[in-house]
């Protein structure tokens, strides 16, 4: 997971609620880590990156057994730049599915009409014709591709990108 994205990670779970570093793992694990595991020397630096600057709070309170644990919580602070990276989303956040698929998990976070316009830039970018593969400048298309294996990416991202353009133009509806 990427810095950014897991900073955005963690500002959208501790909205939420206030948790514990180990939880905030879990709920982190449970949203990426079959893809890409977030393991400790990522997270930590990352919480306390997010501390210094002001958008996270740390606070110790008991523990089941002898030891205290620390809870993170949002400040005002954190909350509102979770609102800024989840209503101005970088063209990548946009463009690559996983990074959209981290800003989808706490988009609800914003009122109807800013959810719409976001989901409009991403399908947006998902009409522009593109392709993994190009011959003289355009998009080649799956029927145009001799190899099997190249042909499979094409025909399963055409497949995956109409199923994604359904929903979103069915929840735009919905939330218009």
């Amino acid at each position: 997971m990427a810095s950014g994205e897991l900073a955005l990670t963690i500002l959208g779970f501790l909205n939420e609620e206030p948790m514990h570093g180990y939880e905030l793992k879990q709920r982190i694990a449970g949203l990426s880590g079959h893809v890409r595991p977030v393991s400790d020397g990522a997270l930590y630096p990352a919480i306390t990156r997010l501390e210094k600057a002001g958008m996270v709070d740390r606070r110790e309170e008991e523990g089941a057994g002898a030891a205290r644990r620390q809870v993170l919580s949002l400040t005002e602070k954190g909350r509102e730049e979770l609102f800024r990276r989840l209503r101005e989303p970088s063209d990548l956040e946009i463009s690559d599915q996983s990074r959209f698929f981290t800003l989808l998990t706490f988009l609800s976070a914003l009122p109807r009409e800013e959810q719409v316009r976001v989901l409009l830039r991403r399908l947006d970018f998902l009409e522009a014709p593109a392709s993994f593969f190009y011959r003289s400048g355009k998009p080649v298309r799956a029927e145009e591709v001799a190899d099997r294996f190249r042909r499979g990416m094409l025909v399963m991202a055409r497949e995956i990108g109409a199923a994604e353009k359904t929903w979103l133009k069915d929840t735009i509806a919905e939330l218009s």
